[in-house]
């Protein structure tokens, strides 16, 4: 299966053409550093591209002080990551070991050049990105959790971590290093906490403190008026973003709480044209970030938006979830569709620990030697039920309905069928919950039998249902009776994306009549930016 980036280790370096470095010399400043100098200190936005001409320059593990692994740079390498693109904070730091030559370049003059210049784009982002996969599977990132199979807080922040594909390590309770990690922050005995570096423990850590640690939402503080503001990260806000940037369009990409949505939470896509052997959700969606960023699209995430309005002068200003303002001359609504909440007794207590919405790595591990639950009929809860097999003892998939014959792909449901870990129970549903600070046991009812039974299960997936996420756009276009937003002939428009309000525009999932696939909303998300340039210009 494909993963989000190129391997670090076993990549052919390629370094920057004669010509590319030229090019750096005009629009940056060249001059010798000494050595033990620091050029990046971690947790500092990485504004500055380093290219090192003679010398040698050390990424700096925020952890130790000491050099991050084997990560030295020499004459024709660069320093930096993927968080350069986005003007995020630096997630380790970096210094000369010798006296040094090095150009450097800020980082607005140095991504309108890699637009200029694609060959150079192309080396930059492919070690950029293939940076990130090493500190994501080196397991030695600056962040660390401590307590996550204890502590809902914990948990929730690991699992916005590893869908939004931010590096983490996560120590478990009881274990030497999360005592000697414990004892070093001086927190005493080991109990959940979240660690930023060496020292700085985050109080009452939430995923928008996280965020906010990171840099991840630092577009929101800008007082300018984008051209157009998209609202959701998945495949078709993110579509929207790459095409807005390429368009030149001064774009913001507003997510609540994860890039790639619903798709995001998805462990294998395989029906997805260009990756004959899949792709996860996540790291599909996370090529597309990357991809907008480099355009010069930014991100703000885990942002919600709670209000929309639409000033005199025809600006639309959205309100946050803390109060903030973002405005824009258009707005593209991309917000999706959310799974429902079933009416269970006690689901609300063992969300986060028991109850969870997706089924990635996060939450495999909590799944590992008991049983697994997966309730829902679509593609998604297949492909949970497929990912989730690898780990759990058995997987048990609770459908409504009598089949899933109109409801799943056919080559999925032939590999549910086939697998010996997974049982598909028809006409099935579950009918409690049980457990004390986490979910123990499920009961659930065979409708057509009349029976119910109880599994041994601490993890449990709803998968069900197809609730728009429309309630912020404050009456300003018009819904169908399911609160998807209406567009076209229905509000007599011309083009499929025009909502029933001048500047606004919808695509993908959240769109009524759309056809709810990942390249659909992809197709619809790209199309859309030509009318909103249109809008824009007039």
């Amino acid at each position: 299966m494909e993963s989000l980036a190129q391997d670090l280790a076993t990549m052919v370096r390629t370094p920057l053409h004669d010509s590319h470095v030229a090019a750096l010399r005009e629009i940056g400043v060249e001059r010798d550093w000494e050595a033990g100098e620091t050029l990046q200190e971690y947790g500092k936005p990485a504004q500055t591209f380093h290219y090192v001409v003679d010398g040698g320059v050390e990424a700096v593990d925020p952890r130790t002080g000491g050099r991050y692994g084997d990560a030295y740079l020499g004459p024709t390498q660069f320093f930096g990551e993927i968080s350069f693109l986005s003007a995020g904070k630096a997630m380790m730091g970096a210094r000369c070991i010798e006296k040094s030559r090095i150009i450097t370049v800020e980082r607005e003059p140095m991504l309108e050049l890699m637009g200029r210049i694609p060959e150079m784009s192309d080396i930059v982002i492919t070690v950029f990105a293939a940076r990130r996969r090493r500190l994501l599977e080196s397991g030695e990132a600056s962040l660390t959790l401590i307590g996550a199979e204890e502590d809902r807080k914990i948990r929730q922040i690991a699992a916005f971590a590893g869908r939004n594909r931010i590096p983490f390590r996560s120590l478990t309770l009881g274990e030497h290093e999360a005592e000697a990690v414990a004892h070093s922050c001086n927190i005493g005995a080991a109990k959940p906490a979240v660690i930023f570096g060496k020292y700085d423990v985050v109080s009452d850590p939430t995923p928008s403190k996280i965020a906010a640690l990171l840099g991840l939402d630092m577009a929101v503080r800008d007082d300018r008026v984008f051209d157009v503001l998209i609202v959701g990260g998945g495949p078709a806000g993110v579509a929207a973003g790459v095409y807005a940037g390429t368009e030149g369009l001064c774009a913001l990409v507003v997510e609540d709480l994860t890039i790639g949505g619903q798709a995001g939470t998805s462990s294998r896509i395989e029906n997805y044209m260009g990756f004959p052997t899949g792709i996860s959700g996540a790291d599909l969606v996370w090529r597309g970030e990357v991809q907008a960023m480099k355009f010069g699209t930014q991100f703000a995430v885990p942002r919600r938006v709670r209000a929309l309005e639409r000033r005199d002068d025809g600006v639309f200003c959205a309100t946050l979830d803390d109060g903030e303002e973002v405005c824009a001359k258009a707005v593209v609504v991309a917000t999706g569709v959310q799974y429902r909440r079933l009416p269970i007794d006690r689901l609300e207590d063992f969300e986060g620990v028991g109850i969870y919405y997706a089924a990635t790595d996060v939450e495999a591990r909590y799944c590992r030697d008991t049983d697994a639950i997966v309730v829902g009929g679509g593609n998604s809860a297949g492909q949970a039920a497929m990912y989730l097999s690898r780990t759990a003892r058995h997987v048990h998939v609770l459908v409504r309905g009598e089949s899933l014959a109109s409801s799943m792909s056919d080559y999925l449901l032939s590999r549910l069928e086939a697998d010996p870990a997974i049982t598909i129970h028809y006409q099935t549903e579950i009918a409690g919950l049980h457990g004390g600070d986490h979910l123990e046991r499920v009961t659930v009812r065979d409708k057509a039998a009349g029976e119910t039974r109880e599994i041994d299960a601490r993890a449990a997936f709803i998968m069900v249902g197809a609730a728009p996420n429309t309630g912020w756009l404050s009456g300003l276009v018009k819904l169908d009776n399911k609160g998807f937003v209406l567009t076209g002939q229905a509000v007599g428009r011309e083009t499929p994306y025009e909502t029933s309000h001048d500047g606004i525009f919808a695509v993908g999932d959240v769109r009524a009549g759309s056809v709810k696939r990942v390249a659909s909303a992809v197709g619809e998300g790209s199309v859309v930016i030509s009318k909103v340039w249109e809008f824009v210009q007039d």
